[in-house]
């Protein structure tokens, strides 16, 4: 069995989930029978790492310094193993903006400039530009930009756990929710606002080698009306659906099962066109029409309130198998 530091905490704003998803991955590991080795981001990590000289890395940092590749290019540096993607990948992953620019790129490079992922369109706007440079004056050009106009999505461009993401049906709404999302981030991306069904699916793998994981269906209870912070971190505020209920996708059991399955081959599409390596999860509405992706999570939560270790168990697996194969690949 390996030696793991498991890398968990840090100073984002996703802390506590990184904390909470950490103790679970630390439990799995041992019950796997691995010796766990739990690590926070201090300033003795680099100097606790050569001395404990750990076989393999697993990463449960959420947030910057987690995902964006910081701790990916220092594990790079000093040639440690560790699962999941390398810092090339988070570097692009990290930026939502990326994503239909990745799928394009993708799409050529295999040869089918179709696909079956879409993506809401939006803008970027960078922190600089809408308080040092006058952006905040042009928002009335914001409705143009946008296909259908409002409601529209504000949002953090990079980051997760939902944080800083605001529904806005007005011009009025829209300068706070901006202001709010540049409290998390240095930039925000406003999109078109999509309903549907909220879908997440978790894949395990790499490359073509990959496989979807079953769908979960999140139903939010929350006062915001989609899966948003408080929704995550509340368990009465949600519901889970693994796999997705196929009455959600059509009155048609043949249909919605054909829905499912381009649910699944869009997700993996996303995956593929990231290069996301061992495990990941892309989140993503079904509009009735499309798989409409937004995100993807390259250090999927493992939290008990979280979306990977739901379809864990709806696969038949359980937390420890899943870990123990990631590991083991590189010990």
């Amino acid at each position: 069995m390996a030696k793991v530091a498991v890398l968990m905490g840090g100073a984002s704003f996703e802390r506590e989930f990184s904390l909470n998803s950490g103790k679970n991955i630390c439990a799995a590991l041992e019950e796997a029978g691995h010796r766990v080795v739990p690590l926070d981001t201090t300033a003795s990590l680099v100097p606790t790492l050569r001395s404990e000289r750990p076989d393999v890395v697993y990463n449960a940092l959420h947030g910057k310094n987690g995902e964006d590749g910081t701790i990916q290019s220092l594990l790079e540096f000093l040639d440690i193993p560790f699962v999941g993607s390398p810092a090339s990948v988070c570097h692009r992953s990290w930026n939502k903006d990326a994503l239909h620019s990745s799928l394009i790129k993708y799409r050529q490079l295999i040869g089918e400039p179709d696909g079956v992922a879409s993506w809401p369109p939006g803008v970027y706007i960078a922190r600089a530009a809408f308080k040092d440079m006058g952006a905040a004056t042009a928002l009335d050009l914001m409705e143009s930009r946008i296909p259908g106009g409002y409601p529209m999505c504000v949002k953090p461009a990079h980051g997760g756990s939902a944080l800083g993401i605001h529904r806005v049906d007005s011009q009025e709404e829209l300068g706070e929710a901006i202001l709010d999302a540049l409290s998390y981030d240095d930039a925000v991306n406003i999109e078109q606002w999509v309903d549907g069904v909220e879908l997440s699916v978790a894949i395990l793998g790499t490359g073509w080698d990959a496989h979807a994981l079953p769908p979960v269906e999140i139903v939010s209870r929350s006062a915001a009306g989609f899966f948003d912070a408080e929704a995550r971190t509340d368990a009465t505020l949600v519901d889970f659906h693994c796999p997705v209920r196929l009455a959600s996708l059509s009155e048609d059991e043949e249909e919605a099962q054909a829905i499912r399955a381009e649910i699944e081959r869009a997700a993996l599409e996303v995956y593929r066109a990231y290069s996301v390596v061992d495990l990941g999860r892309i989140d993503m509405i079904w509009d009735g029409g499309a798989a409409r992706c937004f995100e993807v999570d390259i250090s999927p939560g493992m939290t008990d309130h979280s979306l990977f270790p739901a379809a864990i168990e709806a696969a038949g697996l359980t937390l420890s198998q899943v870990l123990d194969e990631l590991v083991s690949q590189y010990a």
